[in-house]
């Protein structure tokens, strides 16, 4: 319960003292100069302690945003899949523009402000001023913080609240789709097997024929490569689970090529001369980009080159789903196009036959 104390000033005035002293809180004190206001004051903290807010309230009076990413960065970021560093790039960013603030200060209003900062600032990594963060861009660097700030309010309890929650997303455009033409495809794997790193070519047979993700493929062992029953096992993927994929016969091929000059002191598929590490193909890859003369084209492309080309060869939106390994449908809803040719050749016979029955029902 709540103590009040009547003090007379010497100038004649009134104050009213109030305390708080609940076992397991630390003991709250607060002056005002009329008893209403104390009792209100009393009230509300009485409230926060019994639902274990308060405690809250007083650790994020302790932490900095700094020590918050910090603690993530140091003990969460680690167990990450994937884009380890970009997320950790995108951390550095908040903590160097609001690392300083306490938990406490850290407001919905705030967080806008310094998301039109990052709307405004030139991206990082182009040469040029003039390029801008996408908003893509920036909701991704809104995302991280948030993941941040949601651990260290279920978990670590240092607040109520994620702040972040109540911060408006940039809008953004629809999803890209960038896949290669046949002239396109035949030109680039030229170019990769020109390149002077031999696993560039085999590393983009597979992406082409499975659809998977740059990590994916370039992370594999040995033990995840069924030659017997022809399937690749990319394990603790992305979304957190694992997916077996058919391997194709060209890449098949290739591998069996490839695992009969395997180092023999690695585990990896693809590894660099020492073994330990996974090779670099990214000058490599730039390369072969410039000489076949592709605008506008990323690695992870490969992959909606291989979901395009499933939809374009009949495969439905669920089995596309599958072998790319989305839980939802929504990321392969923009494929959805492509499989329109598909499904009216599917209705077209699936109503030929109905009707063409009534005709002979009819004719009899």
């Amino acid at each position: 319960m709540a103590e009040f104390k009547k003090r007379k000033k010497k100038d004649g005035s009134t104050s009213y003292t109030a305390s708080i002293r609940i076992k397991g809180y630390p003991a709250l004190t607060a002056t005002f100069k009329r008893l209403t206001d104390a009792k209100i004051w009393a009230s509300d903290n009485e409230s926060k302690m019994k639902r274990g807010k308060h405690i809250k309230e007083h650790e994020a009076k302790k932490h900095t945003l700094a020590e918050t990413i910090d603690r993530y960065i140091i003990n969460e970021l680690p167990e990450r899949k994937s884009d380890k560093k970009k997320f950790e790039m995108q951390l550095n960013w908040w903590k160097s523009n609001l690392g300083a603030y306490l938990l406490s200060d850290i407001t919905p209003s705030l967080l806008a402000k310094f998301r039109d900062k990052l709307a405004n600032e030139p991206s990082p990594r182009t040469k040029t001023k003039k390029v801008k963060r996408s908003n893509a861009t920036i909701n991704r660097y809104m995302a991280s913080l948030s993941i941040v700030l949601t651990k260290a309010t279920r978990e670590w309890e240092w607040i109520e609240e994620n702040p972040m929650f109540k911060v408006t997303k940039k809008k953004e455009a629809r999803g890209r789709i960038r896949f290669l033409s046949d002239e396109e495809r035949a030109n680039l794997l030229k170019e990769c097997e020109n390149a002077s790193n031999p696993l560039i070519y085999l590393i983009v047979v597979v992406a082409l024929s499975t659809g998977a993700r740059y990590s994916e493929i370039i992370n594999l062992k040995w033990d995840n490569v069924d030659f017997k029953k022809r399937m690749f096992y990319f394990m603790d993927t992305k979304n957190g689970e694992n997916r077996a994929v058919p391997i194709s016969s060209k890449a098949h091929d290739l591998l069996l090529e490839h695992s009969k000059v395997r180092k023999l002191n690695s585990k990896l598929v693809f590894p660099r001369a020492d073994g330990k590490k996974t090779t670099d193909i990214r000058w490599h890859w730039e390369e072969a980009i410039k000489r076949a003369k592709l605008e506008d084209f990323r690695f992870h492309d490969l992959r909606h080159s291989a979901a395009s080309n499933l939809a374009m060869s009949g495969a439905s939106l669920l089995e596309i789903a599958e072998v790319l390994g989305h839980k939802t449908m929504s990321m392969v809803k923009r494929y959805s196009h492509l499989t329109k040719k598909h499904t009216a050749a599917i209705l077209e016979s699936m109503n030929e036959k109905q009707f063409k029955s009534l005709e002979v029902q009819g004719g009899k």
